[in-house]
């Protein structure tokens, strides 16, 4: 591979999320502005997009070349993701091998949802074949009470306590507080998430994650076409499908699989890293994810949570899901426009010092628990 092959995210941007779309608002004009802003913030044009990757669960009947045609693109390359919270890292996978193999030159990736009350309820009865015919069925609407045993199961054997789960949202709302696009950014404390409605115990309304509208769009390009610019490089990718992780006890994702051999290609350990992006749809998984990664030594989940709340660890820095909100196959690239935004120093007030970062992916949960699991290794140039 050439050097001019090599790819690199130059633009990044996230069509505000909000509780209650407006009523001309669909997914398709949503993604639609999302692609435009961050093909500027790339200082391009549409027509220097060849390349495109959607993903969205409410964009239907319409696909990936409605949306091209929509936005006035013409490609030489195409791809629709379906895996929801893995989709993102997964996009960015396939639009790397793209550009170098000259497939295309640069690509806008793209996942959004407009997600009102109704289209949620569609989305988590009718999931897929599984949750369909025997999951909705059986009277269980949504993930919150699988997630609640899997809290108490990871609760008992590393013995936390629900402040310790708690201690994540809030921190999370205090860079949610400096982020103007979240959706919740009035400043938390633990006395207010304890108070807060018991949804499945132990989970409480701030451990769920909140389903918005919006989208987000990154841009991937050929390093010589942006040597003028700040660019970030992916030094490492790569995914897992594993069925044991989805049928285990689900105190593990597949990252187990596949980080020892992402650090190693990327040359960079768990210590190197300035900023984390992990799956955040309960506090549980994110701490699961980060001792995944190797950034949680000796299962100390303790040490993990008190250096989150009181040294402002950077890890989920937009509020991630849990205080931004969870704008449906957005959830999945939330985390890598939030890490590429940080790399190219757009963040504003809730900027931090960062050459290196890392994201995960995870999703598809479909009667259990995320048979997707992926991440990428990310450095600012």
């Amino acid at each position: 591979m050439s050097a001019a092959n090599t790819a690199v995210l130059i633009g990044a941007a996230e069509e505000p999320y909000t509780r209650h779309p407006a009523g001309a608002t669909t997914t398709q004009s949503m993604l639609a502005a999302a692609i435009r802003s961050a093909v500027a913030d790339a200082g391009l044009t549409i027509a220097d997009i060849d390349g495109l990757a959607v993903s969205s669960f409410t964009l239907k009947p319409d696909h990936a070349v409605d949306l091209a045609v929509k936005c006035g693109l013409s490609l030489r390359w195409i791809m629709e993701d379906t895996n929801g919270g893995a989709s993102g890292v997964n996009m960015l996978q396939h639009a790397v091998r793209a550009v170098e193999a000259g497939d295309a030159n640069t690509i806008v990736i793209a996942a959004g949802d407009r997600m009102t009350h109704d289209d949620f309820r569609i989305l988590v009865s009718e999931y897929n074949g599984i949750t369909r015919d025997h999951v909705t069925p059986a009277g269980m609407s949504g993930p919150n009470a699988m997630f609640a045993l899997l809290t108490q199961r990871h609760m008992k054997k590393y013995e936390l306590a629900e402040t310790d789960y708690g201690a994540i949202a809030v921190a999370q709302r205090q860079w949610a507080s400096l982020n103007p696009r979240a959706v919740y950014r009035t400043p938390m404390t633990l006395d207010d998430y304890l108070a807060a409605p018991m949804v499945a115990a132990p989970l409480r309304r701030f451990d769920c994650v909140p389903p918005v509208s919006g989208a987000d769009a990154v841009v991937v390009t050929r390093a010589d076409l942006a040597a003028d610019r700040h660019t970030v490089r992916v030094r490492a990718i790569g995914g897992s499908i594993n069925w044991d992780n989805h049928t285990g006890d689900g105190l593990q994702t597949g990252l187990t699989d596949i980080a020892p051999g992402l650090w190693e290609r990327s040359g960079v350990d768990p210590t190197d890293i300035d900023l984390v992006n992990v799956y955040d749809d309960y506090p549980v998984m994110v701490l699961i994810q980060l001792a995944d990664l190797g950034l949680v030594p000796d299962d100390d989940f303790g040490k993990a949570v008190h250096r989150m709340l009181h040294h402002r660890w950077p890890v989920n820095t937009s509020g991630g899901q849990l205080s931004a909100g969870q704008a449906g196959s957005a959830g999945g690239l939330h985390g890598l426009v939030e890490a590429t935004t940080q790399l190219l120093g757009h963040a504003g007030k809730r900027q931090v010092e960062a050459r290196l970062a890392a994201v995960t992916g995870y999703g598809m949960v479909t009667y259990r628990y995320g048979a997707c699991a992926n991440m990428t290794i990310l450095e600012a140039m």
